[in-house]
């Protein structure tokens, strides 16, 4: 498969991987079975969020293996402190439109607090809702061995399911905060849990804020692949926030992030300087005028 045509990276760049249902194989559609055989020949899987359709393009066209319409809009899109008061209501017209803009990559819906702890019924109705109004083409819920008949049902439906254990921000009250998760006496609770959402039939499970030697063995005894956010590197792909990797959130930037650019410097010099053209008169000049 020929690598992606792309400009030269600088020395600080990490190099480009290729994958062998990337980019440059035009529009495939990127499907779970891929996320396994991604595992299988040791090729990284790549995911960011997304919550609208221009960024879901960019993405996209860019690369990226899967899309997660994460409850994550809480903080980054309705500007809720935390994301437990993010709806299913609020979720579905985002994961509309990122599942609209993409001919490529997996669109994962993010099953918010609330919608799937009352049992596999409720579990299964929200994941169609996600399926037949949004578009989604998987859903993701927390927990491990307490989730597992949700995610059971679900995936008898025959709709896919990504999992999500280690740190679980829908539970960061009952965690005590943001708190790393797995050490010590925790790893074999952690492995547990990642077993039971591989028992359960998902086809990938996301490991966040887990030490990066107990993400190492829970991958290796997993057949699904683990996704990280703030694992690790040996784990069988990564997801980020894209505001936080791109420079657009203000304040704490996890640990786990690297920042890939400044966006939100950009925005703010670009509106300085169109403030400052029209208070000018710089801005409409005579050929941004119609006749």
């Amino acid at each position: 498969m020929p690598e992606l045509t792309a400009r030269e990276p600088e020395p600080t760049e990490s190099p480009a991987v290729q994958h062998p249902y990337g980019a440059a194989a035009g529009p495939k559609r990127v499907r779970t079975r891929h996320f396994h055989n991604a595992k299988s020949q040791g090729i990284p899987i790549t995911g960011l969020t997304s919550y609208d359709m221009l960024t879901a393009q960019i993405f996209d066209e860019a690369g990226i293996d899967f899309l997660l319409v994460g409850d994550s809009a809480g903080n980054n899109v309705f500007g809720y402190e935390t994301t437990l008061p993010v709806t299913v209501d609020e979720l579905i017209p985002l994961t509309r439109a990122v599942a609209r803009a993409v001919t490529r990559a997996l669109v994962i819906a993010d099953m918010p607090f609330g919608s799937y702890e009352s049992g596999a019924d409720q579990a299964l109705a929200t994941a169609v809702r996600f399926m037949k109004e949004a578009q989604a083409h998987a859903v993701k819920l927390e927990g491990g061995r307490r989730s597992h008949k949700q995610i059971r049902r679900i995936v008898t439906a025959g709709i896919p399911v990504m999992g999500h254990v280690g740190f679980t921000p829908q539970s960061e009250h009952g965690l005590g905060g943001h708190i790393i998760q797995g050490r010590g006496d925790e790893a074999a609770e952690l492995l547990a849990d990642a077993l039971a959402v591989q028992d359960a039939g998902a086809f990938a499970v996301v490991l966040e804020m887990v030490p990066a030697t107990v993400a190492a063995r829970v991958t290796e005894e997993l057949s699904i692949p683990t996704i990280g956010v703030g694992a690790g590197p040996s784990v069988d792909g990564q997801l980020l926030v894209w505001t936080d990797f791109a420079g657009m959130t203000s304040g704490r930037v996890p640990k786990f992030v690297r920042q890939y650019a400044d966006v939100r410097a950009v925005l703010t010099d670009a509106v300085q300087r169109f403030t400052a053209d029209v208070a000018s008169g710089a801005y409409p000049a005579p050929e941004h005028s119609y006749e």
